[in-house]
Parts: C-alpha cells; sequence; structure tokens
C-alpha cells in the first residue's frame, strides 16, 4: 500500500516514497506536519503501485510535499519486475500495457524519464487442435488485409463483417473515453447549495452528456453491449467459433465469469479502451518489464522533489477528535502527521482494516464487505531455454521470434462453449481441467529479459477458484497440480515445452492477495460488473475518490474507473485532493 504525504512546498518538510512489507498492500497521499520518532517529515508507508506513484507525481506538480511509501522491496504495486529464476527477468503480475491515459504520459514526461514501449503487431495468435497437418491457426494485427485473409480460414462472412465490428466498437470506445478522466457525477450535489454552486455542480454531467451525444441513434446497441452477455454480441456478428473464443477472451480475462454472463461485454470494452502511439487498441511490452513503468513514475515524481523509502509497515490511518484523517501509525512505531492521505489499497483493506469500524457508516461498511472480489485468475511465470514451436506455426530452423511469438497466445479457445466450461469447473470449486490460457513471451521483442537463447513466459490462465471445493487450501500440492494441467495442455499446441522448463513461478488467487494485496486475487480490486462502476464504484455516494472520513481518499483500481494499468484513479484522486486542499 502506498500513502503520499503532501505539504505546500514553502513549508520545510520533504516528501518520499518507501517500499514497506506488510501484510497487504495499499497506497495513498498525505499532507504532511511531521513524523514522530524518525525526525522525517510526514512519510506513511503503503504499498506504491502505478496509481498511487501517479497520484503522488500530480500532488508534487500542484506544489504539495507528498511522501510514497512502498511495503514491498520493489516499487510498483503490481506492476513490477522481478528475477524469480536467476538471469530471468519477469513482469511478475502485470504483464501488458495499453490502458495508461495519454495525458499521464505527457504531463509526467514519462519517454524523458525512461518509459519504452515495445508495440506489438501482430498481437493475437490463436493456434487450434485439429486432426488436419498442419492445424490451423487465427493470427490477428493491425493490417485490416491480411487480417481478414487470416479470418477467412474460417468464415468469409466474419472476415466482411470484421471491419464493420471494429468500427462498431471504437466509436463506443471513443463516446466513453471521457468518463475515464473525471469523477462520476455526484448525484447528491445535484441541485444543492447555492445558485452558482448548482450551476458548478451540473458542470460534472458534461463527460456523461457527451458520451449520449457521441452514441447517438445507436445507444440501444451500445447499451446492448454493456448489458448482454459476451456471446450474444458475437453471435451477432460473426459465425466463426476461434474468432468469437478469441474476441471473448478480452471480455473475461480477470473475471468470474462466462462469455455467457450478462455484462462481459463492458470488461471487453475495457481491455480495447487503451492506445499506444496513437494506435487505438494496441497493446505492448514495456521494456524492462512492467516495473520499468513504475521506475518511470517513480523517477517523474523524484524530479520534483520524492524521496524514496523501503519497507515500512502501516498500522491504521490517524484520526482526529471530528474523526477527520491526520496521518497514519506506521508498525515501528512512527507516526506520520498529515492533512490528506491518499490510499492506493483496496477498499477492503483501506475501510476494512485501517479505518476503525465505529468511524464509518455501517451502511457503507456493509456495501464494502459485500464487494465482489470473486477471482478466477493464476498467474504462472516460466524460465524456458528456448522458444515454444507450435504445430500449428513450427519455428524456423534459426530459432529466431517469428511473428507469432510476439502475441498474445491463446490455448483452449477453440470456442466460447470451451471456456464456459472451463468456468463452470472453477464455479463448483475445481480448477478448469482445460483453463484458458494467454501465453506471452515479451522476451521475444525484448531479449534482455532472458540469457542468450532463452525466454520468459508469462502465462496468464483461469479459471481457478479462490477457495478449493471442500475448503481445501491452495497448498504447494494443489498450486502444482494446477500449473501440471496448465503445462499438459500447452503440451498439446507445443510439444516439447515441459522440457524447455527451467523454472516456474505459481501465483494462484491467495499468493495474489499475499503478495500484491489483491482482495480475493483480483487484478482490479474488485469485479468490473455494471453493478461495481461509475457511480457505484467503490460504493454509492462515494465514487468521486473522498471516503466517509475527510480527508481520506481512494485512488486505487477498487475506484473508479477500475482495474487495469491505467493511472486514471490515481491522476482523478489527486486532482479532486489537490482541490480540497486548497479549501483547507
Amino acid at each position: 500500500m502506498l500513502l503520499v504525504t503532501c505539504i505546500p512546498v514553502s513549508r520545510a518538510c520533504y516528501w518520499g516514497v518507501c517500499d514497506s512489507p506488510m501484510p497487504r498492500a495499499w497506497q495513498g497521499a498525505l499532507c504532511c506536519e511531521h513524523i514522530t520518532n524518525t525526525g522525517l517529515c510526514s512519510s506513511p508507508s503503503l504499498l506504491a503501485g502505478h496509481n498511487g506513484l501517479v497520484a503522488a507525481a500530480y500532488l508534487q506538480r500542484a506544489g504539495l510535499r507528498t511522501a510514497v511509501l512502498e511495503r514491498r522491496h520493489v516499487l510498483g504495486g503490481a506492476a513490477v519486475t522481478e528475477e524469480i529464476v536467476p538471469g530471468f527477468k519477469f513482469s511478475r503480475a502485470s504483464y501488458l500495457l495499453s490502458l495508461l491515459r495519454p495525458q499521464i504520459y505527457a504531463d509526467l514526461e514519462l519517454q524523458r524519464h525512461g518509459l519504452r514501449v515495445l508495440p506489438r503487431d501482430p498481437y493475437s495468435f490463436t493456434p487450434l487442435l485439429e486432426d488436419r497437418s498442419p492445424p490451423r491457426s487465427l493470427l490477428l494485427g493491425h493490417d485490416m488485409a491480411q487480417t481478414q485473409q487470416q479470418i477467412a480460414q474460417f468464415s468469409q462472412k466474419d472476415a466482411q463483417a470484421y471491419p464493420e465490428y471494429e468500427a462498431f466498437m471504437g466509436r463506443m470506445v471513443l463516446a466513453l473515453d471521457p468518463l475515464l478522466d473525471a469523477p462520476p457525477v455526484d448525484t447528491a450535489a445535484l441541485g444543492k447549495g447555492s445558485l452558482l454552486q448548482q450551476l458548478r455542480n451540473l458542470r460534472t454531467l458534461k463527460p456523461l452528456l457527451q458520451a449520449g451525444l457521441a452514441l447517438g441513434r445507436q445507444l440501444p446497441h451500445y447499451y446492448e453491449v454493456l448489458t448482454a452477455p459476451i456471446s450474444k454480441i458475437l453471435d451477432h456478428w460473426f459465425e466463426s467459433e476461434p474468432l468469437k473464443a478469441t474476441l471473448a477472451t478480452d471480455a473475461v480475462i480477470g473475471a468470474m465469469a462466462s462469455p455467457h454472463t450478462p455484462g462481459s461485454g463492458y470488461v471487453l470494452l475495457h481491455h480495447v479502451m487503451g492506445e499506444l502511439e496513437g494506435r487505438r487498441g494496441a497493446w505492448g511490452y514495456v521494456a524492462g518489464g512492467m516495473g520499468a513503468l513504475s521506475q518511470a513514475i517513480t523517477r517523474a515524481a523524484a524530479a520534483r522533489g520524492a524521496h524514496i523509502f523501503a519497507e515500512k509497515a502501516v498500522c491504521h490511518v490517524l484520526l482526529g477528535r471530528d474523526g477527520e484523517a491526520q496521518g497514519v501509525a506506521l508498525q515501528d512505531g512512527t507516526e506520520v502527521r498529515s492533512k490528506l492521505v491518499l490510499s492506493n489499497a483496496s477498499p477492503q483493506v483501506t475501510f476494512l482494516e485501517l479505518v476503525p469500524q465505529e468511524q464509518l457508516p455501517k451502511d457503507f461498511v456493509q456495501r464494502i464487505r459485500r464487494v465482489d472480489t470473486c477471482s478466477p485468475v493464476t498467474k504462472i511465470n516460466v524460465a524456458v531455454d528456448r522458444l515454444p514451436s507450435f504445430l500449428a506455426a513450427p519455428n524456423a530452423r534459426h530459432g529466431q521470434p517469428l511473428p507469432h511469438h510476439q502475441c498474445s497466445i491463446h490455448l483452449n479457445c477453440e470456442g466460447t462453449q470451451l471456456l464456459h466450461q472451463a468456468f463452470t469447473e472453477a464455479a463448483q470449486g475445481h480448477p478448469s481441467s482445460r483453463p484458458m490460457i494467454e501465453l506471452c513471451i515479451p522476451s521475444a521483442l525484448d531479449p534482455g529479459l532472458a540469457p542468450p537463447g532463452c525466454h520468459v513466459v508469462s502465462l496468464f490462465t483461469q479459471y481457478t477458484p479462490s477457495v478449493l471445493a471442500g475448503g481445501r487450501p491452495w497448498d504447494e500440492q494443489a498450486r502444482n497440480a494446477y500449473a501440471d494441467t496448465v503445462f499438459d495442455c500447452i503440451e498439446d499446441y507445443a510439444p516439447g515445452f515441459k522440457a524447455s522448463v527451467i523454472g516456474r513461478d505459481v501465483l494462484t488467487p491467495p499468493d495474489l492477495e499475499r503478495i500484491f494485496g489483491l482482495p480475493g486475487g483480483n487484478i482490479f480490486h474488485g469485479g468490473m460488473s455494471l453493478d461495481q462502476l461509475y457511480f457505484a464504484r467503490p460504493a454509492p455516494s462515494y465514487s468521486g475518490y473522498r471516503s466517509p472520513v475527510p480527508g481520506l481518499y481512494l485512488c486505487g483500481s477498487g475506484a473508479h474507473p477500475g482495474g487495469g494499468v491505467m493511472g486514471a484513479a490515481g491522476r482523478n484522486a489527486a486532482q479532486v485532493a489537490i482541490k480540497d486542499f486548497r479549501h483547507l
């Protein structure tokens, strides 16, 4: 968890970023006054995820002294690079970049601070298991003509429909885009206060009205995308199962949901909202791993005056007589005094562990307890001594990466029913026998991640329940049994894969919670279903980053607009906090 402390720069304090091992991760911002016991100025300790680092940079940029603290030995929360196997550098949790808001790139000058992104084209590869030689595969890229040729293997009709589908989704993304960069409309404030205040409050409706006007007459069709199962939407456009299943992966990734689950369409939109180098919907690898992004944001904050501390654990938020946030207490006895606290922790950690329950409204506490954090994800990081060679696209003799090696490689994605079956097994408490696997090989574009001739492989797999049937624990035996199932599946598509493995790091939902502070292992800090978005994230009447505790703000993925390496929650929360601070 990351805590950021702030004061006006004219005051005799300084700010820092701290790494601190805690039971869970959170991140925040404070306006600092003093630290007792250490002589440092207002510097609380929490996990510094990317949203908290973004918030810190914006707070400091606005002239506030800000302290950032990281609970682990490495900055970035889930956006980190770690050398789990000697010589192999893994993006241990988050592994792809696209969603980071363009304004943040520009405002924080991330390229100047060392961020380098490696775009992928083609970007998606789906090999099939078939009784034909060689088996077919589906390769999708930014060249529309080549992509249509690939789709035509399975359906000429789908090949013709695909450009229109892309344009339809693109228009929806453009319409919803402004909603990401502003707090949700505070409906409770509408109609209150003076006439001038009411007019100001009405301005907050602008992004929502812009979205509605942009969607125009097509609004009913776009409403269906947001509310219907993604299988229904894809059935309207296409007939070939490999194409539908490949597209459906973006609608269920990170979600305990089937392609037949209502509302899964929004999750797909969430994953196509980004851009890289001006290309909408593009995804890429960060050179040096995802930790290099966190390092660039850290350097941007440090260039404005940040100091970084490591391994500081926070016990609780300090409250004043009137219930307002006044800083945090650390496990080593240090008290960090401040005027504002921004928490990048999940809503559950922030409000159920760090704040006394009696200081919060009972209805609010109940809503936070009821947030759905169910996660289907097990992340497996693998070190291999050679590239996987797929039956559908064998390796060249020289052993160098081919275009499909840079892609997200979708396995067990021959049809949407196969994805639904994998979900059904997990819903009953059993890890999927044929899990959905997204296999990425970032070293295909960034060879410095591994020793010569070797590669790092990222396996984002689902579905695995957070709690196994019968209450069985995710012990070493269960962990390895599931990983062996995943490796057996990969072996079917790429014989020899298991023999190439040098080492592996298996992170089940409980592991993701323990190491990265992701509640239930949920990569979004809570499901991205419609009942947990916009007005309702994390709870109704508290979607604008402020909390029931005056001076305490939520700036992580549990706030609007949700999860992913986006930075929007950090930037938006910082802007709200800065506005409030100026009224103090």
